[in-house]
């Protein structure tokens, strides 16, 4: 979302500017591109055509080559061969097979075949499935980067969607004070309704919510509402909750017509305004939409809840694309806050939120080649922690000996950052965020020391909020010198010196990474079929969660969802038990008619029994997944701490189809690891 990205300019783009120098060569890039040399290609194209389909395949690339160079394309020959030529779409749009082998042209009139549906009722031809999972990609990653700073050479995009105006409530829909009708003026009501449609909130009954709300809500009132309305208390939101609690009704109660209507026209936004030309390539946007107007709710008890998150408009917002594109107009009568051309930085659209006075910004989509370079390097500045953390260790346990407390603090404060995975914590001013703290901000009430507990000595318990107020509760035996030391609040600028592109999150990622590729190799047994793998990969991500302290809440359907599963199970083994019961049936009539057609029925049986003893199966081993992830969210570490190229390999190593760990989104994000990766890839 393009509200989530609350940093500077220089914080947004400082881990890959760090990590510039590095450029991904010698060793490194003999070894993961070793498998893009252009010989193998070729003898890959040959192997998947045979002899005479690779020579007409070459004689057309030769052909096609010949043009583009005539056209003098400059820089674009390269990602052409890779993207169009690929044997897989030619075999499918290019060529028609029949049945005794031979070619035939497409322009040949070939009879339509009937087409198939899927569960879904859609149409499952080449054509619809080429559509939904496009055959050509950018492979940025086999190119040569920028090494002057330069995030891109030229962007072009439509700007923003500015949140619809406020439309103002019917006649019928009245707001009463003290007992009386009232009506308000355009911009009270609309702050109004902010509150009214979060009465059933649990938010709208506290305090310190209702308190932000009313001082807020008071700044949008003429001078005579303010003089009426003196008592949030005295105040009926009832008939605005019940109109709007009536649309959503009318909107889930919707025609298939009018759904439909919405979903062109929001197609039609996203074709106009979801992507963007960066560098020659058309690039999807995360989040093209400001954010609406509304009430603050802030993670956990936030001070700041219920505060108005104001409208933003043209004349707040900070327009970045090239000064050779066409600019993005803003709505007629309005103009933009800035005009930028500033290709070190990687955002499209930036405003300042009227909360906390963060920037926001409208970016790239994960599957982008901007935020794919970040995550590539920000792999492979863990990995380079591999190369080092033994020597780190040994120093920041040297350091526990120091005479300066400050480097004590220093190096105790590292170790729990490696040791358990915690998140370094920043200092903030008092009131503007939730009490959540890190390493480096833990204070005396949220450590607890013992000599001896639980059997174990030199104990440290700790109990915090943690980011998004998620609460860690840990109790962890430690060496003797380190219970005794607090913490200090500078960290990074220290592991900057230790290895290039060091930061306390370094240690969470190498740690997360290293810990999936351990458990992996502990939990992967040859013997297990696909579910039982699946499992075994799930509980090696869920190892890493659980060191993250990855929580989440029990879903409100949980509970139902596995009664549901174990109805399903208790069928399963009825129909199971019916089977065996047949199977002895015909062995039994085997036995006394001696012929094949009972010999026959006897392995039909067999098979029917060992069919429903897989199914069955695979029920057990999703609800003994499903229970175990009740409280852990797989989905953050998977995504943000856990180098994807490590379930790549896995999933070659034991040919688990890659479409079991990621999903079509995560495959398009990961997309330079999945190409990259072999099966013998180590982290």
């Amino acid at each position: 979302m393009s509200g989530d990205h609350s940093h500077n300019d220089s914080q947004i783009d400082s881990g890959s500017r760090v990590n510039d120098s590095h450029k991904h060569k010698d060793k490194y890039k003999d070894k993961e591109h070793k498998h893009k040399d252009h010989k193998k290609d070729r003898e890959r194209e040959k192997s998947k055509y045979g002899n005479s389909d690779h020579k007409e395949f070459s004689e057309k690339k030769h052909r096609e080559k010949e043009r583009i160079k005539h056209e003098d394309v400059k820089g674009c020959v390269l990602f052409f061969f890779r993207t169009e030529f690929k044997p897989k779409k030619i075999k499918l749009e290019n060529d028609r097979v029949d049945k005794k082998g031979k070619k035939r042209k497409q322009d040949e009139d070939i009879k339509p075949k009937k087409t198939q549906k899927n569960k879904k009722g859609e149409v499952a031809d080449g054509k619809k499935k080429a559509k939904k999972e496009p055959e050509e990609k950018w492979k940025w990653w086999e190119e040569e980067r920028a090494t002057d700073g330069s995030k891109w050479r030229f962007l072009e995009h439509k700007g923003p969607v500015m949140a619809a105006p406020y439309e103002p409530l019917p006649s019928k829909v009245r707001f009463f004070y003290d007992g009386k009708q009232m009506k308000l003026a355009p911009q009270a009501e609309e702050v109004a309704t902010f509150f009214a449609k979060m009465l059933d909130h649990e938010y709208t009954t506290k305090d310190a919510f209702r308190k932000n709300f009313f001082k807020d809500w008071r700044k949008e009132m003429t001078s005579e509402e303010k003089s009426k309305i003196t008592d949030l208390k005295k105040c009926n939101f009832n008939e605005m909750g019940e109109y709007f609690k009536a649309q959503s009704e009318a909107r889930k109660a919707m025609t298939k017509d009018d759904k439909l209507k919405i979903k062109v026209e929001n197609e039609r936004l996203l074709q106009e305004y979801g992507f963007c030309i960066m560098d020659n390539h058309k690039e999807r946007i995360a989040n093209f939409r400001i954010e609406p107007p509304g009430l603050f709710r802030g993670r956990g008890d936030h001070p700041k809840m219920g505060m108005l998150k104001r409208r933003i408009r043209p004349e707040d917002i900070i327009i970045n694309c090239s000064k050779d594109s066409k600019h993005p107009k803003p709505p007629p009568g309005t103009k933009w806050k800035e005009l930028r051309h500033d290709n070190k930085v990687t955002w499209l659209v930036s405003w300042t939120e009227s909360i906390q006075g963060s920037i926001k910004y409208i970016m790239l989509n994960p599957s982008s080649r901007i935020k794919g370079e970040k995550d590539w390097q920000k792999y492979e500045t863990a990995r380079n922690l591999k190369k080092c953390v033994d020597r780190l260790r040994n120093q920041y346990r040297e350091d526990w000996k120091s005479k300066e407390m400050r480097i004590r603090q220093r190096a105790v404060a590292l170790y729990f950052i490696d040791k358990l995975a915690l998140r370094a914590g920043n200092e903030k001013e008092e009131g503007e965020s939730a009490d959540t703290v890190g390493c480096c901000s833990l204070r005396v009430e949220h450590i607890n020391l013992y000599p001896e507990k639980d059997g174990q000595e030199f104990v440290v318990e700790f109990d915090f909020l943690g980011k998004d107020s998620i609460r860690y509760y840990n109790k962890v035996p430690v060496e003797k010198r380190v219970r005794t030391f607090f913490y200090t609040s500078i960290l990074n600028k220290h592991l900057q010196e230790l290895m290039d592109g060091l930061t306390a999150k370094v240690f969470r990622t190498y740690n997360a990474s290293i810990t999936l590729q351990q458990q992996l190799k502990e939990l992967t047994s040859p013997d297990e079929n696909l579910p039982a793998k699946i499992l075994s990969y799930n509980r090696a991500n869920r190892a890493v969660a659980i060191l993250c302290n990855h929580q989440r809440a029990p879903p409100k359907t949980f509970e139902k969802s596995m009664q549901n599963l174990q109805t399903k199970i208790d069928a399963k083994k009825d129909q199971l038990s019916d089977a065996k019961r047949d199977v002895k049936s015909a062995k039994a009539d085997l036995k006394v008619r001696r012929d094949e057609k009972s010999k026959k029925a006897v392995e039909t049986k067999k098979k029917a029994v060992e069919r429903l003893e897989e199914q069955l199966m695979k029920l057990e081993v999703q609800a003994t997944d499903r229970e175990e992830n009740k409280q852990i969210a797989l989905g953050t570490s998977k995504l943000n701490y856990l180098d994807p190229r490590i379930s790549v390999a896995w999933c070659k190593k034991w040919g688990i189809p890659i479409e079991k760990i990621y999903n079509k989104t995560q495959r398009e994000k990961f997309a330079w690891a999945i190409d990259m990766a072999e099966d013998d890839y180590e982290f």
